[in-house]
């Protein structure tokens, strides 16, 4: 008899249910978020469909499960919420209410990379986290020379000559920041060099790079966050993932755009920042687009748009392997 696993995990712990066909629950219980615990809690347990809710700490049951033969899903911990309410009026638990979901086949899932496309995500966001604290301790070095009503907004603190101009003021809390600072900078720099060897050895990295503005970073970035380009039918998929398409409401023949919301925000954030650099520093079909826009709403939505725009090239470039062409590629026309 088939068996239905709903696993709720926390950082350190894990929450099961063991359902058969019928809904009846043979098994439930906490256990390890670790393999010992995986061992004994699944111990005995066969032809079993489980579903995972995705968080900070799904990954080691995910792949431990997938190891061990289990026909396992990963679930969107937003969109199950909503389902649940509608469909479950018991005051389940959470892993009773994922197992129920899979027995009715109503899990919402979020598709899982691959080894290689997870690991880069670690890297390209590690990356992303350490240059955000670093910013926060120039925030600090602000702060303290403003107590101190020390003008500092004709330096930017990431140069040489700032740094000389900061010891010079012999403030403790500034000259520890700034240890902080170098730390925190030379294992930004060694990640970016293990991220440039990436990108150099990756065909769809040196793709991306042909494109004004998208450094290797960038591109790898955004591979990272794509994962793979075919599992979105249409570029306007790939934007709707990246939070990039405005949210509609309609009431009667009212139609009215509201904000962008939802999606990802690192693949959103890189691809307008590679965006805001191309319009400024390239002549192409994107910089026209943009300077339209601009002179009509100007301000954040021309970027943001450019941005669409560009994710909708790059959809095109990695699913037909071309690169970047200034005067603007019809996919039909390849046909």
């Amino acid at each position: 008899m088939n068996s239905y696993v709903g696993v709720d995990v926390h950082k350190d712990s894990c929450h099961g249910t063991v359902q058969t066909e019928s809904g009846e629950t043979v098994k439930q219980g906490y256990f390890k978020n670790a393999h010992p615990g995986f061992d004994d809690f699944f111990d005995g347990i066969e032809e079993a469909e489980a579903v995972v809710e995705a968080g900070a700490a799904w990954q080691p049951v995910y792949d431990w499960l997938d190891e061990n033969g289990f026909d396992v899903k990963l679930a969107d911990p937003r969109k199950v919420r909503i389902i649940a309410e509608v469909k479950i009026k018991t005051d389940a638990r959470d892993s009773e209410a994922l197992a129920d979901l899979l027995r009715a086949d109503l899990i919402p899932e979020i598709y899982v990379p691959c080894d290689e496309r997870r690991e880069l995500r670690k890297i390209v966001r590690r990356r992303g986290k350490l240059v955000q604290e670093r910013a926060k301790y120039k925030n600090r070095i602000r702060a303290e020379l403003r107590k101190r009503g020390i003008d500092s907004d004709g330096y930017y603190l990431g140069t040489q000559k700032a740094k000389r101009w900061l010891r010079s003021l012999e403030i403790d809390s500034v000259d520890d920041y700034l240890e902080i600072m170098n730390s925190i900078t030379e294992r930004i720099r060694n990640l970016e060099k293990e991220i440039k060897e990436i990108a150099g050895d990756m065909e769809e990295a040196q793709l991306l790079m042909t494109i004004p503005g998208v450094s290797y970073y960038s591109a790898l970035t955004i591979i990272a966050e794509i994962a793979t380009v075919e599992r979105f039918p249409s570029s306007e998929h790939l934007c709707s993932y990246a939070g990039l398409v405005p949210s509609t409401t309609q009431s009667g023949s009212k139609e009215t755009h509201g904000h962008i919301q939802g999606g990802r925000p690192l693949l959103r954030w890189i691809v307008c920042q590679c965006a805001h650099i191309h319009v400024h520093n390239a002549d192409s079909h994107l910089t026209r687009f943009y300077e339209r826009l601009d002179k009509e709403k100007p301000g954040n939505h021309a970027t943001v748009s450019t941005g669409r725009k560009l994710l909708k090239v790059i959809y095109w470039m990695l699913k037909e392997g071309e690169e970047f062409r200034p005067e603007g590629y019809d996919p039909r026309q390849s046909c």
